[in-house]
């Protein structure tokens, strides 16, 4: 399995625990012993998901900060797992270049959410990379 196929289902595992209210790790098992027949990635899907439980309310806060005016609740659910799964990258996966971890997620927008959330994404993540440079 290529990091790209981990991202997909992970920004998946992201959805659905955001549709069920549940970040549980238990939900996290279930979703791999369900979809991750090919164990190549899960350190990778593990670490991400131990950084996204840590730091979801440090990516969230972000994630608002640079969504000019709007609050998570009214994003599109497959844009904010893009999202959350991008930010949680960029601010703590050092080893991973900004530039893949958006080109990443605007493909998963573009592939996954409506019809504007491949530029809706590349937006938000480039403030994001912005203020993590110190540029605003």
């Amino acid at each position: 399995m290529r990091r790209t196929e981990a991202r997909e289902l992970f920004m998946q595992l992201l959805f659905q625990m955001e549709m069920q209210n549940d970040y549980g790790p238990s939900q996290k098992e279930r979703f791999m012993e369900e979809h991750m027949k090919d164990k190549d990635q899960s350190d990778y899907f593990n670490k991400m998901y131990e950084l996204t439980a840590k730091h979801l309310s440090e990516i969230d806060a972000l994630l608002e900060e640079c969504c000019d005016r709007w609050k998570k609740e009214r994003l599109a659910k497959v844009d904010l797992a893009v999202l959350r799964l991008s930010i949680c990258e960029i601010r703590y996966m050092d080893d991973i270049p900004n530039s893949a971890s958006i080109n990443e997620a605007v493909d998963l927008a573009k592939r996954f959410g409506g019809e504007e959330s491949g530029k809706f994404v590349n937006g938000v993540l480039g403030r994001v990379v912005r203020g993590k440079n110190g540029e605003h």
